[in-house]
């Protein structure tokens, strides 16, 4: 493997979804697993629309003091990549539109055409309390995705974590929903429109 190659497809694909809102400056996760036990994820001061060489760390699944440096959700990441042998890559994002949509929905059922045949219905997860989700979440996401067999969790008010074998896959995967969801939230204001 290419780590050189890999850091520069996850710094391009950092950008693209920067750009479309699913990163703050400071807030997302995104990795690349390279090994049976090793991983790259953007560190902790990590700029998502000019993420280079110098914002992105190889971590061993074992911890040393390169674990200071690294994201938030480094342990998710790893815990991932742990327990789901096809997650090749991870990300937490929160676009938007997806996570307005949480708030108010316990579902997502697209009424679009990509939407409905890529992605279908998604439940929301709520986490009840955020005062201790990062204790949580590194087993309940994994949890999730081995219980609910898929690859993709909208938690309510807090965004989106996904991994798939495909960086680009991913990508779409998130670029469907996020439309999928902009496109609802539009259909449920045009409909409160049609009372007034």
């Amino acid at each position: 493997m290419n780590k050189a190659r890999l850091k520069n497809q996850l710094s391009s694909l950092a950008l693209s979804m920067f750009r479309k809102d699913f990163f703050g400056i400071y807030h997302g996760s995104l990795s690349a697993k390279t090994d049976t036990s090793r991983f790259i994820i953007n560190t902790k001061e990590a700029v998502f629309d000019d993420i280079d060489e110098n914002h992105l760390i190889e971590l061993y699944f074992k911890k040393d003091y390169r674990w200071k440096q690294a994201s938030i959700d480094a342990d998710i990441h790893q815990n991932i990549y742990s327990h789901i042998s096809e997650a090749k890559f991870a990300c937490f994002s929160m676009p938007q539109f997806t996570t307005a949509y949480s708030l108010e929905h316990n579902m997502i059922i697209p009424k679009d055409y990509f939407g409905y045949t890529e992605i279908g219905a998604i439940e929301i997860v709520d986490t009840k309390q955020f005062e201790d989700w990062y204790d949580r979440a590194q087993s309940e996401i994994v949890l999730y995705f081995q219980t609910k067999q898929t690859n993709i969790m909208v938690i309510r008010g807090y965004g989106v974590y996904a991994y798939s074998r495909d960086m680009h896959e991913m990508a779409k995967k998130l670029a469907i929903l996020e439309k999928s969801c902009r496109l609802l939230m539009l259909s449920d204001s045009t409909s409160l429109c049609d009372y007034d």
